[in-house]
């Protein structure tokens, strides 16, 4: 069994690499439906709201996938805190186990939270290739915490011709701080940063909008962004929780969802817009699934209307991203070498 800390798996994962493996997966999916076997997760709040703690999450997800040859089971357990920026402590903390299914061997015991980021951004980088303006110029980013960082490397590995990142976070500084991490840990974008005072400010000129918050209501309103903007929503992951105001859901052309399973349930934009009988918008008017945009099931006109990819994330995108990485560690001998007795 290889052990991969973060710094390990940060070597050896890029952006190109976990949406390929993600985009593989797919395919295999829509071709062989029992190749890959994800139940929904098992989610267990923790801590109630006080003064002492924010409510958090603990998740279980599992699955198992076969690539034609071999049958692997990978398991990520998720521990989401929110008082861990306070600590100077990821927010999603997570690891991940790779294991062999018709021998039981583990290949590999990896942290997850590097491979929660980069799967979570290269949905969005998926989604914003087939749903975005071919011709896009300028992202926002709102909330610039630590998911932010991998979703805009995502949408500009994907759009070659993005020039402008408007910058939001509820602290200002944090979103200056944002800017010159982002410069140094990503040299390869030439792009130029500006950091906003409000979010109207960051949107209004944004051919892509990126959403990575703990919102508890709309941040903006359709009126506000321009009439073909994509927008990649992967925050607002409980019912409770909203950052895609109902006027903007109403005004999307197409609305696509990583996972329709997990998203009836956790979701909070779209359950709730569906659940207000004042909003013109119901599940039933659902575009599709990331699956139908990348087999062509869903073939869109990027340039027809506002575009929104709702993520809450899957096992299987997981487990696609993880095993490329296992299997990379295993042939390459790549970190710690434990033999299990």
């Amino acid at each position: 069994m290889q052990i991969l800390d973060r710094n390990t798996v940060k070597e050896q994962l890029t952006m190109p690499m976990a949406i390929e493996a993600i985009e593989q997966m797919l395919n295999i999916q829509s071709k062989h439906s029992q190749w890959v076997k994800s139940p929904e997760r098992l989610v267990i709040p923790t801590y109630n709201e006080s003064d002492s703690h924010q409510t958090g999450t603990h998740l279980s997800m599992p699955s198992v996938v076969f690539d034609g040859e071999e049958e692997y089971a990978v398991v990520k357990l998720v521990s989401i805190c929110p008082d861990n920026p306070q600590r100077d402590l990821p927010t999603t903390v997570a690891t991940i186990t790779v294991s062999n299914t018709a021998t039981g061997e583990t290949l590999a015991f990896m942290d997850g939270i590097y491979i929660t980021q980069v799967r979570t951004a290269a949905l969005s980088g998926i989604a914003t290739k087939y749903l975005a303006s071919p011709d896009s110029q300028t992202v926002a980013v709102i909330g610039t915490g630590g998911m932010a960082y991998e979703q805009l490397n995502a949408v500009l590995t994907v759009c070659s011709k993005i020039e402008h990142v408007t910058l939001w976070n509820r602290t200002t500084a944090k979103a200056a701080q944002f800017k010159d991490e982002f410069m140094a840990q990503y040299p390869q974008w030439k792009v130029s940063f500006k950091v906003c005072d409000t979010v109207a400010e960051a949107i209004k000129e944004a051919d892509i909008i990126n959403l990575a918050t703990r919102a508890t209501e709309g941040l903006f309103e359709a009126d506000q962004i321009k009439l073909d903007a994509h927008i990649n929503a992967v925050g607002a992951y409980q019912p409770q929780m909203k950052e895609v105001s109902d006027s903007v859901i109403e005004a999307c052309a197409y609305v696509v969802i990583d996972d329709l399973a997990g998203g009836k349930h956790e979701a909070g934009d779209l359950i709730q817009a569906d659940a207000n009988s004042d909003c013109g918008w119901s599940w039933d008017k659902l575009s599709g699934e990331l699956i139908d945009l990348v087999n062509s099931d869903l073939v869109v006109d990027a340039r027809s209307g506002v575009s929104l990819f709702k993520s809450v994330g899957a096992a299987s995108f997981d487990a696609a991203v993880a095993l490329k990485v296992a299997l990379a560690a295993k042939h390459d001998g790549l970190g710690q070498s434990v033999l299990l007795s």
